[in-house]
């Protein structure tokens, strides 16, 4: 029994009193993988969260589908899912939990956070106050969790405000800005005259359910009475649900911080009363067995403060795609603006303006200007109003937030504050130790020096020499212009044969395109047109262009659309090669061609999408010469996703037995083999909602098995679904050669590895 007598002074909380390296404020998934990253890389870790779930707007409490640059596949940036630790996240959620239910996904996150011995997790637990030694220096946040009725007083030596408001640089006294910039201060053609307060608003969803029977609903009486007063009703359904439902929107011509509840209040009311207009109104005669299953308890939030680093990214560096010598991480999202007034606006529910391709992130953006031990992460990173737009979605949020806390590792173990990081030798190491990670930070390779397979002679069993991709039977109708994206060599001159179905004779035009910005994959230059007469009936077209490429780079052999022409397809999948086509993605504002503004600073292009599997198939077609654009020497190139070249060794279809000998001159110690595999960075892996066709990507490489040189097994993986393959061995082994030998995977997809490194 526990008795207390009566105490003339306020007693106090128990109290908490910790000490780590960093300590990571805010558990969405920018605060967990900037905690995970720093914790892998061997630094203590103190992640508090103020919510009883980790994944912030991912989570089962919000339920929004995680994105970034692949935008549902909407644009034109190809194989460019964030790598590292949230495609480790989302390949992981694949693989278990292909539906896309949110309480899953927060099971994943949570099992990720509590694997790592070197991260203490603190849920519940909302930060307060900040104290600091000096002026621009914190030394401890101080906390309170809800559940057990404890205060933490959190010191260490370096803090993330990962928290989505920012509450630890607010407290800290960093600078920071809310609304927009006018186009003065920046030069941004896409921002206002004048600047203004106005911000994106919040947003709750609402999941219904199909019971069998029917069910009443009687609306609380705070629900919206006049459905008419949403201008958008009209596109309300009774099919939609989740973040379907993004446009329920309110708040930004509000405080989103502190008026946050007052917002909340305002969304149930709308939420409610779209339900009701759906059970009561008579316009959902379907929706008679629907009940209300689930409707989110609190908002979720797109914009507040964001803070001003030692560099602030903007319009232009997003649609010119600047690049950065302290890029870390890439973005490519649209620029994603709402309307202040949310729902009840007349206006679209939102202004998406895409970039030709994906853009660079440097370092400089996620390292407050003021406070010299504060790293920012998440959607408060330092960038303008219109260049948030595009930043601020979640898996841009957390590739970002992986180089902080790898940044903030290097700081430890070299003694250096967060501004440091920037300068040359220190920037170099941060970039190839992110690199090793999977990061892929556009144009810059994985450095060489240390990877002894690097220094290897290297033999494989076959390699793919792509001459054909196998025609299926049935045809496909020419509707929408279609093109193959191929990786083709510099100065050389193909030709190539394609089937073709004509219903009457006719006449197809075909083009070979490439992108301006060599590297990227907006077909936005037409090097040379042809128009290719055809007769009523089937038929195989020969053709080649007279113009040859300057540079090895990605190609598209196009086709424009005719409705009376049909075409074949082929099963064949492979890695580095897709097939695109000028098409629609409403989700994403991609009406086939983007028409900005005039004077808006924002590119006028054509889409060029891939379906998504199991559609998606390549053309079928041959190529002379063959393609030897899958050869033994891309595991070594540094490049661990297509880039200007699929950069992966492929074996042939007909390859039984798939293998890559290594052997040195003289016997190396080995502790450590990383193996970089493929699992279609082009499928954007939405974490909730959307579902996905497998488990596993076709691509990605099951059983594995490492050998020495005298048949002796090191190493065994089998049914691997992930992207990278670390193992290291529990004491060193010396040899003079390694057999990595991978299981085939399908007729119609062979095995493929981007990169192997050995330390």
């Amino acid at each position: 029994m526990l008795k207390e007598d009566f105490s003339e002074v306020s007693r106090r909380n128990k109290t908490i009193s910790t000490k780590s390296d960093l300590v990571v404020v805010g558990g969405g998934l920018a605060g967990v993988c900037c905690a995970i990253a720093a914790a892998r890389d061997g630094i203590s870790v103190t992640l508090v969260q103020d919510r009883p779930v980790l994944g912030g707007n991912a989570s089962s409490e919000v339920r929004l589908w995680t994105l970034g640059a692949t935008s549902h596949m909407g644009n034109n940036n190809r194989w460019a899912r964030e790598g590292g630790i949230i495609d480790e996240i989302l390949v992981e959620n694949l693989y278990r939990n292909k539906e896309g239910n949110t309480l899953i996904f927060d099971t994943i996150l949570l099992e990720k956070v509590i694997n790592e011995k070197n991260i203490t997790l603190l849920l519940n637990t909302s930060v307060y106050e900040v104290k600091k030694s000096n002026a621009a220096t914190i030394s401890q946040v101080i906390g309170f969790c809800s559940q057990n009725s404890t205060t933490y007083i959190l010191n260490a030596g370096l803090f993330c405000d990962a928290s989505g408001d920012g509450i630890v640089g607010f407290q800290a006294g960093a600078a920071f800005r809310m609304g927009a910039e006018s186009e003065a201060e920046f030069g941004e053609k896409f921002a206002p005259d004048i600047s203004y307060g106005e911000l994106l608003g919040h947003t709750i969803y609402f999941y219904s359910k199909n019971v069998g029977v029917p069910v009443k609903y009687v609306a609380p009486e705070f629900a919206l009475k006049d459905i008419t007063d949403i201008p958008r009703y009209k596109d309300i359904s009774d099919k939609d649900y989740g973040c379907r439902l993004w446009w329920l929107e309110y708040g930004g011509r509000k405080d989103t911080i502190h008026e946050s509840e007052d917002i909340k209040l305002e969304l149930w009311k709308v939420v409610y009363g779209v339900w009701d207009y759906i059970k009561n109104s008579g316009e959902f005669p379907d929706a008679e067995n629907l009940t209300l299953e689930w409707v989110g308890t609190i908002p979720g939030k797109r914009e507040s403060r964001r803070f001003e680093g030692l560099y602030m990214i903007k319009q232009q560096d997003i649609v010119e795609q600047r690049l950065f010598e302290d890029a870390v991480s890439f973005g490519g999202w649209a620029v994603d603006l709402h309307p202040a007034d949310g729902v009840y606006d007349s206006q679209p529910g939102c202004t998406q303006y895409h970039s030709k391709g994906v853009y660079q992130i440097p370092m400089r953006s996620m390292i407050s200007k003021n406070i010299t031990n504060l790293f920012l992460a998440g959607r408060i990173i330092s960038a303008t109003h219109v260049a948030f737009g595009s930043t601020r979605v979640m898996a841009t949020c957390a590739l970002g937030a992986q180089a902080v806390g790898l940044g903030a590792a290097q700081c430890i173990k070299n003694n250096i504050l967060p501004a440091d990081l920037i300068e040359g030798d220190q920037i170099k190491l941060l970039q190839q130790t992110l690199s090793l990670n999977g990061q892929s930070i556009p144009e810059i390779p994985i450095n060489q020096e240390q990877n002894l397979a690097s220094k290897a002679q290297i033999e494989v069993s076959s390699e793919l020499v792509l001459d054909s991709l196998r025609p299926k039977r049935e045809w496909r109708n020419l509707d929408i212009s279609v093109a193959q994206l191929l990786p083709l060599e510099s100065n050389k001159r193909y030709n190539f044969k394609f089937d073709f179905s004509a219903i009457e004779d006719t006449t197809i035009t075909v083009q070979l395109r490439t992108s301006e910005r060599t590297g990227y994959y907006s077909p936005d230059t037409i090097l040379e047109s042809k128009d290719i007469k055809l007769s009523a009936g089937d038929q195989e077209v020969s053709f080649d262009f007279d113009t040859v490429l300057e540079k090895d780079q990605y190609a598209f052999i196009t086709f424009l659309k005719n409705a009376n022409v049909y075409y074949r397809t082929s099963a064949d999948r492979l890695t580095g090669i897709l097939s695109l086509f000028n098409g629609k993605n409403k989700a994403v504002n991609n009406n086939g061609k983007q028409d900005p503004p005039s004077n808006s600073g924002l590119d006028a292009f054509e889409f060029w999408i891939p379906m998504r599997r199991p559609n998606g198939e390549n053309l079928a077609f041959s190529i002379e010469p063959a393609l030897k654009a899958f050869s033994k020497e891309n595991v070594v190139n540094g490049f661990v996703r297509p880039y200007l070249k699929p950069n992966a060794w492929v074996a042939d279809f007909s390859d039984q037995n798939p293998l890559l000998s290594l052997s040195w001159d003289s016997v190396q110690t080995i502790s450590e083999i990383k193996l970089f595999f493929d699992t279609d960075y082009d499928h954007p892996m939405e974490s909730s909602l959307m579902g996905h066709p497998e488990d596993v990507i076709p691509f990605c490489a099951r059983n594995i098995k490492v050998f020495d040189m005298h048949g002796n097994v090191l190493y065994t993986l089998s049914n691997n679904y992930q992207t990278i393959v670390t193992h290291k061995f529990d004491l060193p082994i010396s040899t003079y050669g390694l057999i990595i030998e991978i299981e085939p995977l399908s007729e119609t997809t062979p095995v493929a590895l981007f990169e192997i490194q050995i330390f």
